[in-house]
């Protein structure tokens, strides 16, 4: 009898630690280094991955329950990768393998309770009996939301089980998304390949083998095509001419399943040509470098992207291509399937649980070397991995905020290339400062691509006239009422008048960011957000933009009784009703996160617009990135000054590069382009340097005040929120895990603690917010302040319903 083996496994939970499991017998050859396990933990079963094979026997470990793969779920680069993650970011080694396998797969058992008796002595268990009563089995989680609790009364439970008031059971539950499987036929056939011998009688029996001539179809296209029905087929069954049987199939995201269109022939200018020679020979040679595609936008970064991705494959290698928004998802998917038809899979949020889960398994089986999708798609698991873009490297989306790991997709896209040998490739415009920092330390290779891409075979298109429109003068000189200043009213009625495009950006959707009683100057707020409430027109109702919690918008004051309320400031919808009272004539679409949460929304808006069935794009920040209308010549920012004044110090960078990118937009092709910036900040610095496409100069500025703060990317920071169901109790927590944590950075030189203090909006979703930071020098190795940090996590205890969220490199602070 061979002696049993030991494995240690990492259990998909926010604990820390790796455990040990006996490998039973049968199963020690699935039990690899990435696979699914089933393991006991505790009293409940959950999913872990083993994350390495050969461990120390010990008399203690648990056998493991079941092997849940018939293949390693994840690949040994990807467990390394996700221990980098969880080591960098200061979560658990669990949270971040979680992250890299698709949702809804965990299989784990679930405690639940049942009451048995409908009284009990005190108040408390009375009312557990009442949330129970009626329900054959309430999971704890269910019960703690139906008392109002953080979490369930454990102490409480035990004490009603052991009264025989209450049973606590636990429940296996089975993973939320599984493999797809549909009924299919196909012609029976004998040992000898030839059909069975059976009789033919009826119309609808010879044409339903008629159908299944040229192969096997799914029972519901076999019936449409041939006009049979179940019992035609039942029929052929029993007379050994058919055979039924079931397959899975694959569910294809939106848009994958059409014909793609045939890709342009086009020339590369000068710089493309230089940029693809680099990048293609590092791909060549196995070169593990960082490339920054620095272009301006227009300059045809997609194509050499694509031209990269065809040398990648050629080499039999694979590729990631990640995009910073979900509403671009589409438009690439489309672009790159027609360079490369069904090699292509796509990964995003928006997709069903089934989706993902059927893109992930065909990615990790070799069928798709192409994986497009925003930043979850950096932990696609695929093989010979040869190149990873990251297209609009400087956009903010490509952070994870919420749940751990919140690790940032170009630092893992960097990370990972690395590892692999592979060449990664950050594209933008508008580069963020630590990547310009990382270029100048000689870290990243950087490609500069200064000029449009010539079109028609004429000059390149010159980048757009900007122009600002100082909304102050503007309400001064001309009594401005709306958010349409004249010089843009002007500059539509233009476009309108040539049968050209524009494009509309406010970065605020709704009505009306704030409903305020003109009398007494009550504004409602959000009940369990510290933010007002935004008035909805079209729904008639008032929104919190941070939880979703809706009200009916009320027609008096609450506080008052006044009937005098003034809806202030414009959202996308009162721009909207502007535009339809100022331009009667003009198709108006509205994209925002209010018109595209359908399923595939982005793209029919998107479509439509392309084909010329309306005249202006208005929208949120979705419609500043990636988009390429030939016909689009006018850009108008109806609010330059949204998100540029936050008391962040990413502020004006991210407003720059937004202006900036939004710009882009107009005049990419034979039609020369005009930006229109309203503004009542018109000397800022991110309207200065966009009004003359400086990227360069912004830089610079910025980079010299980061310098003098000591802000990344000259320092390093660690945000550290707290949160909690009531203030004093959060600012208690707030206020002990920051005397331990300036106690671990006294010992640390250049490093300091600033906080607590509370966050600028104070409370989320019913939970009280504090938040301390801290700064430390560049120059100090990652594994120094990540020590730091855990043992003051380690040392002070978080009570029960409150949470401490640590995050290295946040991108906001407020």
């Amino acid at each position: 009898m061979s002696e049993p083996s030991f494995v240690h496994v990492v259990p998909l939970a926010p604990v820390e630690g790796v455990f040990t499991y006996r490998v039973p017998p049968g199963m020690a050859a699935e039990a690899a280094v990435g696979a699914r396990v089933l393991i006991p933990f505790g009293r409940r079963s959950v999913t872990g991955v083993v994350v390495e094979t050969g461990a120390p026997a010990t008399e203690k470990a648990r056998d493991i329950v079941d092997v849940l793969d018939a293949r390693p779920a994840l690949t040994p680069e990807l467990v390394a990768l996700t221990q980098w993650v969880a080591a960098y970011t200061l979560c658990t080694w669990g949270e971040a393998i979680r992250a890299a396998l698709p949702g809804g797969t965990e299989v784990e058992s679930r405690r639940t309770a049942r009451a048995l008796v409908s009284t009990w002595p005190d108040a408390d268990g009375v009312a557990v009996l009442d949330a129970l009563a009626g329900r054959d089995g309430v999971s704890l989680a269910a019960l703690a939301e139906a008392l109002g609790r953080p979490t369930a009364p454990l102490s409480l439970l035990r004490r009603m089980e052991a009264a025989g008031a209450v049973t606590v059971l636990d429940e296996m539950q089975q993973a939320r998304a599984r493999p797809r499987v549909v009924r299919h036929l196909r012609l029976a056939s004998s040992g000898d390949g030839h059909t069975g011998s059976g009789s033919v009688s009826g119309e609808k029996q010879r044409a339903l083998l008629d159908a299944l001539a040229h192969g096997p179809l799914r029972q519901a296209d076999a019936f449409a095509r041939s006009g049979a029905s179940a019992s035609t087929a039942a029929s052929l069954v029993r007379h050994g001419l058919v055979e039924a049987y079931d397959a899975e199939v694959e569910r294809r995201a939106d848009g994958l399943d059409e014909a793609p269109l045939p890709p342009p022939d086009l020339d590369l200018h000068p710089a493309q040509v230089a940029a693809l020679d680099a990048i293609v020979g590092a791909i060549g040679a196995h070169e593990a470098t960082t490339f920054v595609l620095d272009g301006v936008t227009g300059s045809g970064k997609t194509e050499v992207y694509l031209r990269a991705l065809r040398a990648c494959l050629d080499a039999g290698r694979t590729a990631v291509v990640l995009v910073p928004e979900i509403a671009l998802t589409p438009q690439t998917v489309r672009r790159f399937n027609a360079h490369f038809p069904g090699l292509v899979a796509v990964m995003h949020s928006r997709m069903s649980p089934g989706e993902r889960l059927d893109a992930w398994t065909r990615i990790r089986d070799g069928r798709y070397p192409v994986v497009v999708g925003p930043r979850s798609a950096v932990f696609a698991p695929l093989d010979r991995l040869g190149l990873v873009v990251v297209d609009e490297e400087h956009e903010a989306s490509y952070k994870q905020f919420d749940p751990a790991p919140r690790y940032h997709a170009r630092d893992v896209a960097v990370m990972r290339a690395h590892r692999a040998g592979a060449v990664c490739v950050l594209g933008s415009a508008t580069p963020s400062l630590e990547t310009v920092a990382n270029v100048r330390a000689g870290k990243y290779v950087r490609l500069a691509m200064p000029e449009r891409v010539p079109v028609g075979g004429r000059a390149p298109a010159p980048l757009p006239h900007v122009r600002v429109v100082d909304l102050t003068r503007e309400r001064e000189v001309r009594r401005l009422r709306g958010a349409l200043s004249f010089p843009l009213r002007e500059a539509i009625t233009a476009r309108l008048e040539r049968g050209e495009q524009t494009i509309l950006l406010q970065n605020r959707r709704g009505y009306a960011p704030v409903l305020q009683c003109e009398d007494c100057g009550h504004t409602p707020m959000c009940r369990d957000c510290a933010v007002s409430l935004t008035v909805h027109k079209t729904t008639r109702n008032l929104r919190c933009h941070t939880c979703g919690r809706a009200e009916r918008l009320p027609q008096m004051c609450p506080a008052c009784g006044s009937a005098a309320l003034a809806q202030l400031g414009a959202g996308t919808q009162r721009v909207e009703e502007e535009i339809a009272d100022v331009f009667p004539e003009a198709r108006v679409l509205r994209m925002d996160l209010d018109t595209t949460t359908r399923r595939g929304a982005h793209r029919t808006i998107l479509d439509a617009f392309g084909r010329g069935e309306a005249d202006i794009l208005l929208g949120t920040q979705m419609v500043a990135k990636g988009l390429d209308f030939p016909r689009v010549t006018l850009v108008g920012v109806v609010d330059a000054d949204t998100g540029m004044l936050l008391p962040d110090f990413r502020a004006a960078e991210r407003s720059f590069q937004l202006l900036a990118q939004v710009a882009g937009r107009a005049g990419r092709h034979e039609l020369p382009g005009e930006v229109l910036l309203q503004t009542r900040n018109p000397e800022h610095p991110a309207i200065r340097f966009a009004l003359a496409h400086d990227v360069a100069g912004f830089a610079r500025h910025e980079m010299a005040e980061r310098h003098l703060l000591g802000y990344p990317p000259f320092g390093r920071l660690v945000g550290v929120e707290f949160k909690g169901p009531h203030d004093r109790s959060t600012r208690d927590l707030a206020e002990r895990w920051t005397a331990a944590l300036r106690r671990e950075a006294s010992a640390i030189a250049g490093t300091a603690v600033l906080g607590p203090v509370p966050a600028f909006v104070g409370r989320i979703k019913g939970f009280w917010r504090v938040h301390t930071l801290l700064k430390a020098p560049r120059t100090l190795p990652a594994a120094v302040l990540g020590a730091a940090v855990r043992r003051v996590v380690a040392a002070v205890p978080v009570p029960n319903g409150h949470r401490v969220n640590v995050d290295v490199d946040p991108v906001g602070l407020f």
